[in-house]
């Protein structure tokens, strides 16, 4: 039996990336599919709460099972940022390339930090049905950012960040 699964996004990058993953044993549809549900803001404070809000909106518009995430990148030398402002680091209309870029240069004025590359990519999914939360599951995949873009994979900040343990960005791994 195939399950019915929407995803609380509009983003085709992050719906590919979770089709891959869950398919065939879920049918992975996104709010593409589903113009009626009105636009979620992500008002929270932190990426629990984005996404929390974003699942219990979707779900309460949809006679599905919905999943919701927020995840973004942490930078240890620049205090956490981009954080749960990953999306919309360099501006509401910048590509993922203006971020990257904005990124490397906020990190060149930090060098003299030891260790300043140090960063994590943070992920929170949460899980609803019928406007009740049903879970919430946390990620953490530790790593560097390199010194310049490389790999065509992913999106995002991907083509910067090297998981701890490879010396290859998420941009050169295969998906």
């Amino acid at each position: 039996m195939v399950i019915e699964l929407v995803l609380a996004t509009r983003n085709s990058h992050k719906t590919r990336e979770i089709q891959h993953i869950l398919e065939p044993e879920f049918r992975v549809r996104d709010l593409g599919a589903h113009p009626e549900v009105s636009e979620i803001r992500e008002g929270g404070t932190s990426f629990e709460e984005n996404a929390t809000l974003k699942a219990l909106a979707a779900s309460r518009q949809l006679p599905a099972l919905v999943i919701a995430d927020d995840s973004g990148l942490e930078v240890d030398a620049l205090g956490g940022v981009p954080g749960i402002h990953s999306a919309r680091y360099a501006g509401a209309n910048a590509t993922d390339r203006d971020k990257v870029d904005r990124l490397l240069r906020e990190l060149a004025r930090v060098r003299a930090i030891e260790d300043g590359r140090r960063a994590r990519f943070r992920c929170v999914v949460a899980l609803a049905r019928n406007g009740n939360l049903l879970g919430t599951f946390r990620g953490i995949v530790e790593g560097s950012i390199a010194d310049e873009a490389r790999g065509d994979s992913g999106f995002g900040y991907d083509p910067i960040f090297i998981p701890e343990g490879l010396k290859q960005t998420f941009g050169e791994l295969p998906t």
